[in-house]
Formats: structure tokens, C-alpha cells, sequence
């Protein structure tokens, strides 16, 4: 059964191929999202600029701006940097699939994909957001977790290198929690997985190495405190 605070969110659809849109919209209309599409990348960035959904369903081939090139400006943006982000490629490859990741968005479908598939992604995405909206402070929200230069205040999603502010995508913070809960300990990328999205969710173990990777960079010096357990998976370094 579909969470209806989840389900009466705002999607945005950029995809210009008609007959998806389409399809897509209707889907997540029928499912009881508010839904925009759009055809562009340009009409993508008007429309978020305008009015910001709590997802956006994002085609990487798009005329005009690209949908990485919208992906990219939608994490730079402070008001866009958490914005949830599923992007849609029609080849699957895993070139196309850590372009799209490395350029901040948080999950892919590949085409052809089926209505469960698309619903389960979004509401994966929907609820992933949701988690560091609405916790109470007695759930936790003015936890700190400190490690060496890096600071991480759980409630507030934010991250601080040097006291330096650090833009994280809501994928990388998420990550860089699990982490930094028990530092030295090395964490799985099933584990990862499991604590991102669940254990029904498909993701490949790929994405959470693209998503490391970014995040070593984004944290800059600090990057260097991730540690990768060859063969097992992360750990941050005590």
C-alpha cells in the first residue's frame, strides 16, 4: 500500500520522447503523484526554478541541455542540492549509468522498464528524502558526529570540512552517516545497500562505488579518511 504522504509529492518528468512522458505521467498520476512533464532540458530548469517538485525523473538525452548538464546545475543550486534525482537512460550501459551518478543523481532506470519497476524507484527516492525531513529532535536531530576535521549534523543534513560547508547529494550524505556511525568499521556494499534502500530495492553494488567516489571528492581533504577494505567494502577511518 502506497505511504499518502509520499504519494501526493510533486514529480517532474523530463523526457522528450512524447509517448514515455506520457506513459510516465499517467502512471504516476494514476499512483496519485502531482505530476509536471516537460520536454527539455531548458523547460526542466524553468519549471524547477518556478516551482521545485520533490523529485525529478530526469532523461539523460535530452535536446538542447542535457540531462546531465540538468543534473549537474540542480546539485550546484543550495535550494536543489537534496533534490531527489532518478535518471532515465535508454541504453543501460554502465558508462551512461556512472556519468549520470557521478553527475549527482541518486538512482536509473534503465528503458524499458515496467510500472512496478518505475513505482518502486520513486517511492524508494520519495521516502529516502523524507527520512532527514521529518525526524522530531528527540529522534536525533541535533546529533553531531565529529571525526578528525569533519563534522556531520545529522538533523540539519549538513557537513562541514574545517567548518567549511560541504554540499552533499541526500545519496551521499546517507552514506557518509552510515559510515561515520561506527568509525573503523567496515561496512559491506549489501550493507550500504540494504541502509539506502532496502533489501527489496534494485540497485547494482556498481552505484555504490560511483556514489564513494564522489564523495571522496566533494569532501576534499577529508576524503582521504574513506577507507576501501579490498574485497569487503568502506569503512571510515577512526
Amino acid at each position: 500500500m502506497s505511504n499518502p504522504s509520499l504519494t501526493n509529492s510533486t514529480i517532474l518528468v523530463v523526457e522528450d520522447e512524447e509517448d514515455i512522458r506520457q506513459l510516465v505521467t499517467y502512471t504516476l498520476r494514476k499512483d496519485g503523484y502531482q505530476v509536471t512533464g516537460v520536454s527539455s532540458g531548458e523547460d526542466a530548469l524553468a519549471a524547477v526554478a518556478s516551482s521545485p517538485p520533490d523529485l525529478v525523473l530526469l532523461d539523460l538525452l535530452l535536446p538542447g541541455i542535457d540531462g546531465l548538464s540538468v543534473c549537474d546545475w540542480l546539485r550546484r543550486r543550495k535550494e536543489t542540492s537534496h533534490l531527489p534525482i532518478i535518471m532515465l537512460t535508454a541504453k543501460g550501459e554502465e558508462d551512461d549509468i556512472v556519468k549520470g551518478l557521478n553527475a549527482g543523481a541518486n538512482d536509473y532506470i534503465t528503458k524499458p522498464f515496467s510500472r512496478n519497476v518505475l513505482l518502486a524507484r520513486v517511492r524508494a527516492a520519495l521516502r529516502n528524502a523524507s527520512l532527514g525531513r521529518d525526524k522530531t529532535p528527540q529522534e536525533g536531530d541535533t546529533e553531531t558526529l565529529s571525526i578528525h576535521n569533519l563534522v556531520i549534523h545529522l538533523g540539519r543534513h549538513e557537513v562541514t570540512v574545517d567548518n567549511e560547508p560541504v554540499e552533499l547529494s541526500a545519496t551521499e550524505f546517507r552514506i557518509l552517516s552510515i559510515l561515520a556511525t561506527k568509525p573503523g568499521w567496515v561496512f559491506t556494499r549489501e550493507q550500504i545497500l540494504d541502509d539506502l534502500h532496502g533489501d527489496r530495492y534494485a540497485i547494482t553494488e556498481r552505484a555504490v562505488d560511483v556514489h564513494i567516489a564522489a564523495l571522496r571528492r566533494r569532501l576534499g581533504t577529508a576524503g582521504q579518511y574513506i577507507n576501501t577494505v579490498r574485497g569487503v567494502g568502506y569503512r571510515l577511518k577512526e
